[in-house]
């Protein structure tokens, strides 16, 4: 029986200002008015220390396995075909680190409306 939802990591800032981490599902058949989709690529061994989401965003990893850590610590694994849902654009950010020797291939739909309001 096909599920009528897709999971994904939603990393969000919570009312304390920090940024936290939660699953979450997606319902299946939704249509997101969204600005713009671009792929990029990052080299194997990469890392980006303490930043926050430039605009609310899924962000759909192709390549690459990355660990996330927020601030307060919360952390979680993204691996090819995980979805993120990127929602900190405020608050204390994140960091994320290559921990595989692939190149981290990932493809960026940033939404208009924020899902997360």
């Amino acid at each position: 029986m096909a599920s009528d939802v897709i999971p994904c990591i939603h990393l969000f800032t919570g009312a304390d200002g920090r940024s936290h981490v939660e699953r979450k599902e997606l319902p299946l058949g939704t249509a997101w008015l969204t600005s713009k989709a671009h792929f990029e690529e990052t080299a194997a061994g990469s890392s980006l220390e303490w930043h926050r989401a430039p605009c609310e965003q899924f962000v759909i990893t192709l390549s690459g396995t990355l660990e996330f850590v927020t601030r307060d610590g919360e952390t979680f694994i993204l691996h090819p075909g995980d979805i993120l849902l990127a929602s900190d654009t405020t608050g204390t950010g994140h960091r994320w680190r290559l921990i595989d020797d692939q190149p981290w291939r990932r493809l960026y739909v940033e939404l208009e409306t924020p899902l997360s309001s």
